[in-house]
């Protein structure tokens, strides 16, 4: 079984522990739910399959029936707060929280990187920008930049874009990609962090719309759709996005920085059908 630093979902690391404790012998739900206190049976068979949720109350007793201690007890605990923290700013702090534990204690917590990489226009913008300024001061990459931002702010942002190694710093100080591009990817801590990035750009697209035509494409539809018509449109947008990533991959000169948004939205309620 993996350590528990290596999961995000505290139901999968119910799950991957049961089964290795049934690998290895008699173990059962009844056993497994008896040592943490549940009069059911099957309670904890049930949240692994998510018909049920672990309270925050019950999540320690279920960590010691587990055996974990000390550090594990808190991280487990912790990872049953993130996922039923209500809203954008508790998820936040509950995984922020998970990684300060787990630097404490010298370990890495997966998506800690990704979740800080998403959180901030600066990061992709100079992640863009700074190949193609060799010999720049962070003065000049701040004056370069369309958005406000100190030189201060473009040294730190570059440091950890080095750290987390998604620029890489050469010995005469240019910087260099080690990735042609950056993906969301699959950890469920991210998309809480795009969301800031997302309402980020979006003002930032606001404020383009002063821009000179010749220097912005902007359009709209506004669609009535069905259930099926709006799943084949995102799949149109997912291939349409893959595409211009590969065409703006296919050369490596870069003379501008562009942030491309795709929204695809809501703007009423579910109509009901009416005879």
């Amino acid at each position: 079984m993996k350590e528990i630093i290596e999961y995000t979902d505290y139901r999968k690391y119910i799950q991957d522990y049961y089964d290795e404790r049934k690998r290895c012998s008699a173990f059962t739900w009844r056993d497994f739910a008896r040592a943490a206190g549940f009069s059911s049976a099957v309670y904890l068979k049930y949240v692994c399959e998510g018909k049920k949720n672990l309270s925050l109350g019950a999540a320690g007793s279920v960590a010691n029936a587990m055996g974990l201690a000390g550090f594990e007890n808190t991280y487990f605990v912790l990872m049953v707060s993130y996922a039923h923290a209500k809203g954008d700013a508790a998820k936040r702090a509950a995984f922020e929280e998970r990684c300060a534990l787990a630097h404490a204690h010298r370990v890495r917590v997966l998506g800690n990187e990704e979740f800080d990489y998403f959180k901030s226009w600066k990061n992709p913008v100079l992640r863009e920008m700074a190949p193609h300024m060799p010999g720049a001061k962070p003065l000049e990459m701040a004056h370069a930049c369309k958005q406000k931002i100190s030189a201060t702010e473009v040294s730190e942002t570059l440091d950890f874009l080095v750290k987390a190694n998604l620029l890489r710093k050469d010995k005469n100080g240019n910087y260099h990609q080690t990735e042609k591009s950056v993906s969301m990817g699959p950890v469920d801590a991210v998309p809480v962090a795009a969301r800031d990035m997302q309402r980020q750009m979006g003002e930032f697209a606001v404020k383009a719309l002063d821009l000179p035509l010749s220097e912005r494409d902007m359009s709209g539809l506004t669609l009535g759709l069905t259930r099926h018509a709006y799943e084949k449109i995102r799949k149109e947008i997912a291939e349409f996005r893959r595409r211009v990533v590969s065409i703006a991959t296919e050369e490596d000169k870069t003379e501008q920085v562009y942030r491309l948004n795709l929204q695809l939205f809501p703007m009423s309620e579910r109509l009901e059908k009416r005879i």
